[in-house]
Parts: structure tokens; sequence; C-alpha cells
């Protein structure tokens, strides 16, 4: 069986530190992130979606957490065909494009400030890849990205410029994953060495996939959205405020323990990211996978 890393999606979120999951002393960023990184030995960081990181910031996460520990990143919007605002944008693009005003997509800008995007994004990683501590950059498509020949070109594209940092691919269109499609997509993310992120969301919606897990490389990755009654809501603690059961996490353990069997390691990041309960539901599936015997990693207790 292969070694499985458990963590949760963010360190950050308001409702989390207003919780009490952090102890008082635990006060400032790099309190905050040490604290993390001495119970868990993965994180994701979202934040990187919503605005590309600079170099210095993973400088501090290099700096501030054990030699093995590990960070998935998300890639930015504006990478994934999802729309991005344009303040999200680095400055000095946003004036050679004139201080845009609206919503823009990958489509809108030329060809060099895309490039020059793709440059920056990758460059501000390195720190964490030179360091072995870069697991996967994070792709997630839109539900408006559906399988055919130019969106899976893309998804080589993106490998191929990450190189060689490793990426993983998670899809919001259900026709990727349906029992006519899936076993081609499974079989092109196979033969590309392209990691393959299997989800737990809520169903019956346009970006619903269903919870399918599948190695498609060495690295498998598993994401747990929760089941939120709110899943179409604006407010990030109603989207995924959902809190897993004993019974499910047990189901869960199960599932990820025969995926682990198939792979050389794997990634579970529990995404419910309301209040603590991302945090509980890692912790008591470490404790659920350990109870089968699998090779779970432990957080270190080394320093940086």
């Amino acid at each position: 069986m292969g070694k499985i890393l458990v963590g949760t999606a963010s360190w950050t979120d308001k409702s989390l530190l207003a919780s009490g999951w952090y102890p008082p002393e635990a006060s400032t960023p790099e309190a905050r992130l040490g604290y993390y990184a001495s119970r868990f030995p993965l994180v994701e960081v979202d934040a990187t979606y919503y605005n590309p990181p600079a170099r210095r910031t993973a400088e501090l996460w290099r700096d501030r957490t054990p030699k093995d520990f590990t960070f998935n990143v998300k890639a930015f919007s504006l990478l994934t065909g999802h729309p991005t605002r344009p303040a999200a944008l680095y400055r000095d693009l946003r004036a050679v494009l004139g201080e845009p005003r609206r919503t823009l997509y990958r489509r809108d800008l030329p060809p060099e400030v895309v490039e020059e995007v793709w440059r920056r994004f990758l460059g501000a990683l390195e720190p964490l890849h030179e360091t072995g501590k870069l697991g996967a950059v994070l792709f997630q498509f839109p539900q408006w990205f559906p399988p055919g020949g130019a969106n899976r070109r893309y998804i080589l594209e993106c490998r191929d410029r990450c190189l060689p940092m490793r990426v993983c691919v998670e899809f919001r269109n259900a026709a990727w994953m349906d029992e006519a499609t899936r076993g081609d997509t499974l079989d092109f993310l196979a033969a590309n060495d392209v990691p393959y992120v299997g989800v737990d969301m809520p169903q019956g919606y346009p970006s619903s996939v269903p919870p399918v897990l599948a190695a498609t490389s060495d690295l498998a990755v598993v994401r747990l959205h929760g089941h939120s009654e709110k899943w179409t809501s604006r407010v990030i603690e109603e989207r995924f405020g959902y809190l897993y059961s004993e019974e499910e996490l047990r189901h869960w353990a199960g599932r990820i323990a025969d995926l682990a069997a198939r792979t050389a390691t794997t990634h579970v990041l529990t995404n419910n990211c309301c209040a603590d309960n991302s945090q509980r539901n890692a912790a008591r599936l470490v404790e659920l996978l350990e109870e089968r015997g699998a090779d779970v990693a432990r957080p270190s207790a080394g320093a940086p």
C-alpha cells in the first residue's frame, strides 16, 4: 500500500480562525501555519485560485514548515478557464491592458500577457518545488470545460508548462466521468501520467461529478467537498458547511485505502471548510485509515 497524506483545503479561513481550533498563542500567520503543520503533513492552498501568489509568500511557506511538509497549490483562475477579476492580475499587466473593468477570461488577453501570467505564477512556486514541498498544482476545470480534443490538448499543455512540477486534474463537468466516457477519460490521463482528482460532492448540479476514485499516475488525489444543501450559495461557509458523519468517514476510509493500494502516494484533502469541520474530519479520517493498517503519514516533529 502506498503512502497516504491527509490534510485540509486552507488553514486561514475566517470561520476556522473564529472556531477556536487554533490555540490563543497561534495568533500570527507564522504561528498558525506552524501549528497546522504540527497536526497535518499536507495542505491545499486555495487562495492562489483567486490571486496568483508572490514568490516571497511561497518562501515564507517553505521556511515556516517542516522539511517533509507538502503543499498542493490550486492554479490561478485565469489558467483554468474561469472568470478572473481584473484586480487579481498583476498591476503592470493591468496597465498594459488599459485597466480593464469587466471580468476577464484567458481568451480575452493577448498571448504575450497570458505567457507572462504563466511565467510569474510558476516562478512564484519555485521555492516550494526546489525544496520538495510542492506536491501538485491542482487544475480544477469549470463546468463549461467538456470532454473533447481541444480540451484534452489544453490539459497536456498545462502539464507540460508546469514541468518538472506535477499537476493533477479535477473536472466540474460530469460528461468527463459519465459511464460512456469515463473509461476514455481515465485512459487518457493514465497514458499521459496525469493524476486524476476524485471528488465527493453534492450530486444533481451542472458541476456535479460522480465520486469515482482512480489511480492514473503514481500520485492519486481525493478531495472531499461535503454535501451541503446550499451548494450553489456564494457564501463559502454555506457552500461548504458540512460535517461528515462517522459512517461516511468509515466508508471513505475504506475507499481511500483501496485506492492507496494501487498507487505510490495518495493525497486526501477535506474541503468542507466551515469552522473546524474540515480539520475535525481530517483528523478522524487519519485514525480510521490507521485502524485499517494504511501507511498514513504523520506530521513531522522536526523544525523547518
